[in-house]
């Protein structure tokens, strides 16, 4: 794969890239560039997940060593549950991902986040960044930011030299982690470090826009632990405008899950609903959907049995 090559695939269903000029250059300097993404290891990988765990896939293929930060003491501080939770998530998330079959160094926050070096970073950006400024670019990752806790506002600063702690060349995330990945940027001089930053969109929630996708919203996800059935049920109930593009989840699973899996979709339909289509590209499918073509129920079979072949083998592995 060449450079062209590496970069088109790396910029695939991408929103944002800061900068490519950057990437052209560690492209052509370095053989095997860092990427890296960090979760919270507080419930199960779902839908959201997907979308990232799949442009990981992506980096891979375009020959980089990907990292995986499960993020232990970022969900402490998040106050998304008891350090006892958070481990026995950390074992399930390292178990999920070698089922999927990324091939990434899994990391968790503890093991390198309480080294003299590590604090000597979050404390000099502790002096540069505003309470104003930690406050803003937590506004999309944070629970219940109205009530922010001092240990949220280190959470930013603590991700920012994750990355330098990790060398990573890449920081990669969905386009909620905007804030912090600038924030990271302009601290280049002050930590002596500055990422590249991409970013891919999220998945609207299966209940349609004004939702949250999160598994205490029964209807809005799914996870890699649920059920062909329960897959099934969710899909049917799924928000899924006709002839629209815009916020449709399906679509969206279908452009950034399921088609990077994929050479070809097959939809089958009876004969009088025009029959058996098959589609190249998601480009081709977004375009006869929009027209009208395909109808919504067409659409959720589509998604339901594709997923299925996706999550059944991850879920086996919970047996």
């Amino acid at each position: 794969m060449d450079i062209k090559e590496k970069l088109n695939l790396i910029k695939k269903n991408v929103v944002e890239l800061i900068s490519e000029e950057e990437l052209v250059n560690l492209l052509k300097s370095k053989e095997k560039p860092v990427v890296y993404c960090g979760y919270e290891p507080s419930g199960n990988m779902h839908l959201g997940h997907f979308v990232t765990i799949t442009k990981l896939m992506d980096f891979q293929k375009a020959g980089f060593k990907v990292i995986v930060l499960l993020a232990d003491v970022h969900a402490m501080l998040n106050r998304k549950g008891s350090i006892e939770k958070i481990n026995n998530y950390v074992n399930i998330w390292k178990k999920t991902i070698k089922a999927i079959g990324l091939n990434a160094e899994v990391v968790t926050g503890s093991s390198f986040q309480f080294s003299r070096d590590y604090i000597l970073d979050v404390m000099k950006m502790s002096q540069e960044i505003t309470l104003h400024r930690g406050l803003r670019s937590m506004t999309e990752v944070g629970r219940d930011m109205e009530n922010a806790t001092i240990s949220q506002l280190l959470y930013p600063l603590m991700q920012i030299a994750d990355i330098k702690a990790l060398k990573c060349d890449i920081a990669y995330g969905g386009i909620e982690q905007r804030k912090i990945h600038m924030l990271a940027r302009e601290m280049k001089d002050i930590i002596n470090y500055n990422p590249i930053v991409v970013h891919t969109p999220l998945i609207t929630s299966l209940k349609g826009p004004g939702s949250k996708m999160s598994k205490s919203i029964p209807g809005s996800g799914i996870a890699v632990t649920d059920s062909d059935e329960e897959i099934k049920k969710c899909i049917s109930n799924a928000y899924c405008p006709e002839k629209s593009n815009e916020d449709n989840p399906l679509l969206q699973i279908m452009q950034l899950i399921i088609f990077p899996r994929i050479d070809e979709l097959e939809i089958k339909r009876p004969e009088k609903f025009g029959g058996n289509i098959i589609f190249k590209n998601y480009e081709e499918l977004e375009k006869y959907y929009v027209e009208g073509k395909l109808h919504p129920l067409d659409l959720k079979n589509a998604v339901t049995n594709e997923l299925i072949k996706i999550i059944s083998p991850i879920r086996e592995n919970f047996k």
